[in-house]
């Protein structure tokens, strides 16, 4: 994108034009001759995946453009990242404040996006996500609805950001990633949450994350303890208050196999988990790779014999929790027969199903709906309330 002042007979006008690349048809033929790479990110990174990961949805075309136009995925997403980082320089004082916001976010998003495609854990890799969450940390002390916090374990500190309830606090909760996609990305849900009176931890668990990039901090044996130590901090925040957790993706499969074990977590949101994560196999190509590298390692077996300690479905002393499984009706990597077997075999009755016919892997196309539907759900659950009504 560029931006060009024009002259008219001779004399120079305010006419701006900032120029982009545009919208692409993603045809056969666009694609075919493509890296294999930016192939797959096309595929994997959809419109409204990328949006709900923060992505602003004209970033996401223009991103998307230009790998088609044969870009790839990295520097095109760094490219757009630093026309929104010279947005927030360029804007003046204290009327400007709105605007940095806004493309100090933006920029965090984009950023957190070029990285996406890495999949090993590279120097180049870690300053990235670490200029991510340093912007998005700005942003936040200029908005003032959030904080950057650190919680001790016996492995490492986890980073997150607490996102404070609007007016009294009634519960808190606890909302986690997957593989992919962590803790700044699914802030709307954080802030769905905070809106209905839910203090809200944006947590990079285990291999996750600056969790991982800057602390070190993997998913391997012990992991329970770390999130045991993430409630811990809630509980001690506001004692007796009741407390939540929602995961996304395989995040939804660590947070019911948390939720079994811990009586304080009085609720739980599981969208798009599976009910066996080590039965992921290695011909998932990319995705079985970054599962790996969330283990520390590159020893496929050992990072499965990590996997096989995440047991959703195993029975605790927290058995019965009320539990709400978000499932997408075209999700292509969690089909609704692993979404019944999972949602059968929990250990709790107190259960139930919310399918978006036509949703994709986490219902990012419906982020709007899914966001308040779960928020609403755990806004009650939290309260001792029976599950809402959902009108279709």
């Amino acid at each position: 994108m560029s931006a060009k002042q024009e002259v008219a007979e001779g004399l120079l006008v305010p006419v701006v034009t900032l120029d982009f690349v545009g919208s692409r048809a993603e045809t056969e033929e666009a694609t075919s001759g493509l890296s294999a790479e930016s192939q797959a990110a096309l595929r994997q990174f959809s419109l409204e995946r990328m949006a709900g990961y923060g992505v602003d949805y004209a970033d996401a075309v223009e991103l998307r453009a230009r790998v088609i136009e044969g870009q790839d995925w990295r520097s095109a997403a760094t490219e757009l990242a630093d026309v929104c980082l010279r947005r927030v320089e360029a804007a003046p004082g204290d009327a400007g404040r709105p605007t940095r916001i806004g493309y100090l976010r933006r920029t965090s998003a984009l950023l957190r996006m070029s990285q996406m495609m890495m999949l090993s854990d590279t120097t180049q890799r870690r300053a990235i996500f670490s200029r991510a969450a340093e912007l998005y940390a700005q942003a936040a002390e200029l908005c003032g609805d959030r904080e950057r916090v650190l919680i001790e374990t016996g492995r490492g500190p986890l980073a997150g950001w607490l996102v404070p309830a609007g007016g009294t606090a009634t519960g808190s909760a606890i909302v986690i990633g997957g593989v992919e996609g962590w803790g700044m990305d699914f802030d709307s849900l954080g802030e769905a949450l905070a809106a209905r009176g839910i203090d809200t931890l944006l947590l990079d668990g285990p291999g996750q994350g600056e969790t991982r990039f800057t602390h070190e901090h993997y998913l391997a044996a012990g992991w329970r303890d770390a999130y045991g130590r993430a409630v811990d901090f809630l509980d001690q925040r506001s004692p007796g208050r009741p407390i939540g957790f929602v995961g996304n993706s395989m995040g939804g499969s660590v947070a019911m196999a948390v939720a079994a074990q811990d009586t304080r977590i009085k609720a739980c949101v599981d969208n798009g988990g599976i009910h066996a994560p080590w039965l992921v196999p290695p011909t998932m190509g990319t995705f079985f790779s970054k599962m790996v590298a969330a283990c520390g390692t590159t020893d496929a077996d050992a990072a499965v014999d990590v996997w096989k300690t995440v047991t959703p479905l195993a029975d605790g002393p927290n058995s019965g929790y009320p539990l709400l499984v978000v499932q997408g009706g075209k999700d292509p990597m969690i089909s609704m027969e692993l979404a019944q077997i999972l949602l059968q075999s929990a250990p709790t009755d107190d259960k139930q199903m919310l399918v978006f016919s036509d949703g994709n892997h986490c219902v990012y196309n419906h982020k709007h709906d899914r966001d308040a539907l779960i928020a609403d759900w755990m806004a009650a659950r939290l309260c001792g309330l029976p599950s809402p009504k959902i009108a279709s």
